[in-house]
């Protein structure tokens, strides 16, 4: 694997807050890394069968293990890809939540984006329990069409996770369309 590489341009910073919080002092973060991975006009996706939304692949970064060791973790977990490239931090998504533990004020997840290259080659994912539930799949998938379903599925029910995904997705149509954003 190689050693990661800048992608130029300046990150992006997404808040989501999931409820109303008077005071953010009290924090239990968690942070998570999450692929992008470009071919074209494609991303590296999960598809969710149960809930019709498209995610990144990605998830917690486990202790002692670096961002890198993570992404190429969850890549073949997830996709049964290999990370071959660690690009720049493209930018990161915080997400508040009601803390369940009495001693903290709300519950952070704190996601990180990277732009990945993976090898060609593909084994089958090893998923976990919940995600084989939710039917999750990888595969390629427009950028533009990802992100007018999960626009289209804002509009009903959805887990908060999809309101996340989407911002994320508007943001890497807008750099690519203007052509600031190129695969590894």
């Amino acid at each position: 694997m190689e050693n990661s590489i800048m992608t130029g341009l300046p990150p992006f910073s997404l808040r989501l807050m999931h409820g109303d919080f008077p005071r953010l002092e009290r924090l239990l973060e968690r942070v998570t890394v999450r692929a992008v991975v470009l071919r074209g006009d494609e991303l590296l996706l999960v598809h969710s069968s149960v809930n019709g939304d498209f995610m990144f692949p990605g998830g917690g970064v486990e202790a002692g293990e670096s961002h890198q060791d993570a992404l190429a973790r969850e890549l073949h977990e997830e996709c049964g890809a290999e990370l071959l490239v660690t690009g720049g931090l493209l930018g990161e998504t915080r997400e508040y939540r009601s803390a369940r533990e009495p001693d903290y004020d709300a519950y952070c997840i704190r996601s990180l984006y990277y732009l990945c290259r993976v090898g060609e080659d593909r084994v089958p994912p090893r998923l976990q329990a919940y995600e084989e539930r939710l039917g999750f799949k990888a595969g390629w998938h427009a950028l533009e069409e990802a992100l007018h379903n999960n626009q289209w599925l804002l509009g009903g029910h959805c887990p908060q996770w999809t309101h996340r995904e989407t911002r994320v997705l508007a943001q890497l149509y807008r750099w690519h369309k203007d052509g600031a954003l190129q695969a590894l």
